[in-house]
């Protein structure tokens, strides 16, 4: 089969990713992304990188909506270490809270997205259940201790399939009634590649658009949606098997051509974009949308929730420090 490569118009969505950095990744060959900056600050047990859309044009590129975008990866996490879940867990409180408006007496909303029926879009709902709620206790607390508890109040409303009411909808009405100064949302998210997937935490002050990691975009939950600032927290869950398939061919590709196996060359030289069409074309009909997740997904969500709870814990009141916000964790 030969492809046209000029008939294609190839942008960050085509690889089926909620990451900011992956999608950027893409385009780091191509001499950049203009309105796009990207850091990177390496840890002893993680690296984070940070990438800013600032412009038009890199929002278009990119596929995603201008704003920041923190990563944080840690392959060491899939080895189910306590200590390592703790420190990664304090790394993330520490980029969250550099999101967070600065100001004591802040009023957090959580909203834990996914269907807590689907084990690897479970996540939000099981943040939700470790999280340490003060909402309904804070009036009562004595003034010498709400400076280092904040009035923290969560929700996992279900998804549209199980309710019946976009998830959207739900958050805009509780948003009116309670009033909150900002509201964090966690969520599963698609990856393009396979070891990111329970290594990685993306946060974003972008807001979020629940379902879109499985193509289906809902009523975005963001700042523009409810007026005030909103969060995005996610967790790489699964990787489409589309993109599974784009990736093990871009492997062998690279593997022939050392090599030098002259019979795979037509491969090679389609390009990576022309690959991932094809496979598309093949693959689309067989196998559709579906997703892939690891064998271990019960473990690594419970481990994961964990992580994102105790980090969140954390960040949201000063008053604690990382050993008492894990031992709130069911």
């Amino acid at each position: 089969m030969v492809m046209n490569r000029k008939r294609h118009f190839f942008s960050a969505s085509d690889a089926r990713t909620d990451l900011a950095l992956e999608a950027h990744e893409m385009h780091s060959g191509q001499g950049g992304v203009p309105g796009v900056h990207i850091s990177e600050q390496k840890m002893p047990d993680a690296t984070v990188t940070r990438v800013n859309i600032s412009s038009p044009q890199g929002e278009e590129m990119l596929g995603k909506p201008q704003g920041n975008y923190i990563t944080i990866e840690a392959r060491g996490l899939r080895e189910r270490n306590r200590q390592l879940q703790e420190r990664i867990a304090a790394i993330f409180a520490e980029e969250l809270q550099r999101l967070m408006p600065q100001q004591d007496r802040l009023r957090i909303f959580v909203v834990g997205l996914g269907n807590w029926n689907a084990t690897p879009d479970a996540l939000g709902p099981q943040v939700v259940s470790n999280l340490l709620i003060t909402r309904h206790l804070h009036d009562d607390v004595p003034t010498d201790v709400q400076g280092g508890l904040r009035s923290v109040c969560a929700i996992a409303p279900g998804v549209l399939g199980l309710t019946g009411i976009e998830t959207g909808e739900i958050i805009m009405g509780i948003v009116q009634q309670i009033k909150p100064d900002i509201v964090i949302a966690v969520d599963a998210l698609a990856a393009r590649h396979v070891d990111r997937i329970f290594t990685t935490i993306q946060i974003s002050d972008t807001g979020i658009s629940p379902g879109s990691g499985v193509g289906h975009k809902r009523v975005g939950i963001n700042q523009q949606t409810l007026s005030i600032p909103v969060l995005a927290v996610g967790v790489p869950t699964v990787v489409h098997a589309v993109t599974i398939a784009s990736n093990t061919v871009e492997l062998l590709v690279k593997q022939l051509r050392r090599e030098e196996q002259a019979f795979y060359e037509i491969i090679a030289e389609m390009g990576e974009q022309d690959q991932q069409r094809l496979i598309n074309e093949v693959l689309t009909p067989a196998v559709g949308s579906l997703m892939v997740t690891p064998k271990e997904i019960d473990v690594y969500i419970e481990d994961f929730a964990k992580v994102v709870a105790g980090g969140m814990n954390i960040a949201f009141h000063p008053g604690i420090d990382s050993e008492q916000a894990f031992s709130y964790l069911n």
